[in-house]
C-alpha cells in the first residue's frame, strides 16, 4: 500500500501557477470510451462541469466547437477516441465562488486531491452555509491551476458533517468523478473514524448490524422499528482507550453509507458520541463543543490507475486536546 501523510511536489508546482490566458481560450479533449455515442452538448458539460448544457449548447450553434476538424451541430454524438476542439469564448455560468481559505492538502496529483477537512466547516455552499465551504476554497485552489478561472470544478465524492473533521478526497475531472463514486457505492472504499464516547463500551471489538431510518417524527435518523426507509447498516468497532471518568476512544468502520451512520449506531448501544448535538448529550462542553468524530483513513483504488492509496488525517487541536484531558484524569 502507497502511504501518503506529505504534499506533494506537485501541489507546490501547482500552487504558484496563476490564472493569465483571456478569453477566448481554445482547448481539446478526447472523447472517453465510456463517452462513446453520447450527444456533443452533454460530453462537453462533462469536461467542463462549470459549464450548464445551454451554455455549451449555444457554443455548438455559434461555430465554436469542433469533432475531429468538423464543425459540430447540436445532432452530433461522439465516438470514442474523437479529438474534440472547444472555442471558450465566456466564463462559466454556474461556477462556485472562489474564496482564499486554508486548505490542508494531504495528497494530490492531476486527478485527485485529498483534504483533511476542519471541524465547522461544511463540504458545499447549501442552507445556512453560503460561503465559507470546502468547496469554496478548493475552487480557488484549483483555479490556480489552470489558464482560466473554472475549467476545473472540484467533484466532492463523498461528504462529512459540517462539525466532523477529517479525510475528504476530491476528484479533478469528470473521469475520475465517475469511477470513484462507482467505488463507493459498490462499498470498495473503506473509511476509519475516530470517535470519543461516553461510558466505558464492554466489548473491545464488535460490529453493529442495525438498519437505519428516518426517525418516526420525521427528523432525525433512528434504528428503532419505527423508523421509515429502513436501511441495512453495519459499523465495526475497536475499543482503542477507556478512561477513567468514563469515557472511550473508539475506532469505527462504517461498511455502509447511512447518514449519520456511526452516530446513530455508537448512541444506540447507549455510547453517544461526546458533544453530539442530535444524539448526545448537552453537558459536553468541558470536554468539546462539537462532535467528537474525526475521518482519519480512507483507503481505495486510484480512480484512473488502479494504485492503492491509504490516506490519512492527523487529529485536529480541540479533539487530541480532549483526549489528553481524559488521560490526565487517569493519572
Amino acid at each position: 500500500m502507497i502511504w501518503i501523510r506529505l504534499r506533494t511536489l506537485f501541489r507546490h508546482h501547482m500552487q504558484n501557477a496563476r490564472p493569465t490566458t483571456p478569453y477566448p481560450y481554445t482547448t481539446v479533449v478526447t472523447v472517453e470510451n465510456y463517452l462513446d455515442r453520447e450527444k456533443i452538448d452533454r460530453f462537453l458539460t462533462r469536461h467542463f462541469r462549470n459549464y450548464t448544457p445551454q451554455r455549451m449548447q449555444r457554443l455548438i450553434r455559434g461555430g465554436c466547437v469542433w469533432i475531429d476538424d468538423v464543425p459540430a451541430e447540436p445532432r452530433f454524438r461522439v465516438r470514442a477516441g474523437q479529438q474534440v476542439r472547444v472555442r471558450l469564448i465566456e466564463p462559466p455560468d454556474k461556477l462556485i465562488e472562489a474564496q482564499d481559505l486554508p486548505l490542508e492538502v494531504l495528497y494530490e496529483d492531476e486527478h485527485v486531491i485529498a483534504v483533511n477537512k476542519p471541524p465547522r466547516q461544511s463540504a458545499h455552499p447549501g442552507g445556512n452555509y453560503h460561503d465559507g465551504t470546502l468547496a469554496n476554497a478548493l475552487q480557488y485552489y484549483l483555479d490556480r491551476q489552470t489558464p482560466l478561472p473554472g475549467l476545473l470544478r472540484p467533484g466532492i465524492v463523498h461528504r462529512l458533517d459540517r462539525l466532523t473533521s477529517g479525510v475528504i478526497v476530491v476528484c479533478k475531472d469528470h473521469h475520475a468523478h465517475r469511477n470513484l463514486s462507482i467505488d463507493f457505492q459498490s462499498g470498495r472504499v473503506a473509511k476509519t473514524y475516530l470517535a470519543l464516547v461516553h461510558g466505558h463500551i464492554a466489548d473491545n471489538t464488535g460490529e453493529i448490524d442495525a438498519a437505519i431510518g428516518r426517525a418516526s417524527d420525521g427528523g432525525l435518523m433512528s434504528v428503532a422499528p419505527t423508523a421509515t426507509g429502513s436501511k441495512a447498516a453495519v459499523t465495526r468497532f475497536q475499543v482503542l482507550e477507556r478512561f477513567e471518568l468514563p469515557y472511550s476512544l473508539v475506532e469505527a468502520k462504517p461498511l455502509t453509507g447511512r447518514l449519520h451512520q456511526i452516530r446513530v449506531h455508537l448512541a444506540s448501544m447507549g455510547h453517544a458520541i461526546v458533544a453530539d448535538e442530535f444524539y448526545g448529550v448537552s453537558d459536553d462542553e468541558h470536554l468539546l463543543d462539537r462532535q467528537a468524530l474525526h475521518a482519519a483513513e480512507i483507503a481505495f483504488s486510484h480512480p484512473l490507475t488502479g494504485a492503492p492509496l491509504v490516506i490519512s488525517a492527523p487529529l485536529p487541536a480541540d479533539f487530541q486536546q480532549a483526549v489528553e484531558q481524559l488521560r490526565r484524569n487517569c493519572s
